[in-house]
Formats: structure tokens, sequence, C-alpha cells
């Protein structure tokens, strides 16, 4: 397989169809890929169910998208903070579903789906309305839920560096839940400050190997 380099964020997000599920990389804005979220919006995909950790920051990037009214399902740990007023008003207005995840849940539920688990056990949420209706089971004296795979038809994530193959790293806390999305997505799509060349990454430093990465595009200089 070989990474296709983009020549803008809007080449880099065409062909995404409605209905689509889109993982999207951020803790809050930490890692959030701006670029690419724009480049959705213009595109015009809608009916879209969105995996990410927060359901949106302010006005700008996921909080946009939601506002465009493109968004039909959420599926989040922290749907709600200070600055989430956008998807807070689609909620009580009933114009959005929302999936409330256990954030450690959240990535290992993308994790299986990379990694090919069917599903699996895990203690957290027990006894809490988020495991209503869940397959329950006791092991050695302790209940677990059983927990399914999310699986995205697109990844959009952000990264500090690619090469030309595609291999990604990331800054510090940037990383988040990236490197889970990029195994986790039939088409994985990486917004990056910088493009080198091949080889110029020590390969001790790669996160994301180019395997997982379709499409990669450098980010807009901030003004």
């Amino acid at each position: 397989m070989t990474t296709q380099l983009c020549a803008d964020a809007d080449e880099a997000v065409a062909g995404i169809e409605d209905g689509s599920t889109v993982l999207v990389g951020g803790f809050g804005m930490a890692g959030m890929p701006v670029d690419l979220i724009d480049a959705l919006i213009r595109q015009g995909a809608k009916d879209l169910t969105v995996v990410s950790n927060n359901a949106g920051n302010g006005d700008t990037g996921l909080a946009a998208l939601l506002a465009k009214g493109r968004v039909r399902k959420v599926i989040c740990s922290f749907p709600r903070q200070a600055d989430s007023w956008v998807f807070d008003g689609l909620y009580r207005a009933g114009r959005i579903e929302l999936e409330v995840v256990p954030q450690g849940n959240l990535a290992e539920r993308m994790r299986a789906a990379g990694a090919g688990i069917g599903a699996f056990y895990c203690p957290t949420g027990v006894g809490t309305p988020l495991a209503e209706g869940k397959e329950t089971r006791e092991i050695d004296g302790r209940t677990y839920v059983l927990e399914y795979p999310i699986k995205g038809d697109v990844a959009l994530i952000g990264a500090q560096r690619a090469d030309r193959m595609g291999n990604l790293v990331y800054r510090k806390t940037a990383r988040n839940f990236g490197p889970v999305m990029a195994t986790a997505a039939t088409t994985v799509i990486a917004q990056v400050r910088d493009i080198v060349e091949t080889g110029m990454i020590d390969p001790e430093t790669v996160v994301t190997p180019g395997i997982y990465v379709d499409r990669v595009v450098r980010e807009v200089p901030a003004a």
C-alpha cells in the first residue's frame, strides 16, 4: 500500500460518504485535526457518526461540524464541558444522538477493532446505566460487562510529523487517541505539521507505521 500525499485538506477528505462512522482524534483541542474537519465541512458528507473523546469545543473543529448539522450521533467520553455549548444545544433540542463510553473503554474498543478482537469483558460501568442491556459475566468473583469493538469507516487524526511512506510521530499529549484510531478505520487520514523524506525519521520513534495510513496532508500554518 502506498500512502497518498495530498496537496490540501480538501483532497485528503474527498470521497467520505454520507452515513460514515468517523473517528476524530484529539483530547479537547490537543491533537484535533482541525484542517481536516474544516475540509469535511466543505466536502458536505452528512448523517455521520463521530467517535471522539469530546463532543466539540467552542465553535471550531468538531463543534463547527456539529453546528452544520452533519452529525447524527456522537460516541464519546466527555460530551459536556464549559465550552461545549454547540453539542449541548443540539442534544437538548433532540437533534443529535449520544452514546457515552468511559474513556478507557473507548480507547480499548477501538484498539480491539484494530487487533481483530471480537469482543472483551471489562469491569468499567458495572452497576451503572452504561451497562444496561449489556451482557455481563462473573469472572473470579468480579462482574464484567461485554463490550464490542468500535470500527470507523474513516479516521481523521493529527500528528507532528510524517515521512513519505506515512510513518507518523506525535507531539506529547497530542498523541492521545491517534494511534488506536489509525488501526481501527478503513481509511486513515493524517494531518501533520511536517512531511520529511523517507529515512529521516528514526524508526525507533515511529508510533503509527505507514502501513496504517492512507493519506497525509501538511496542515496550514497558523497565521
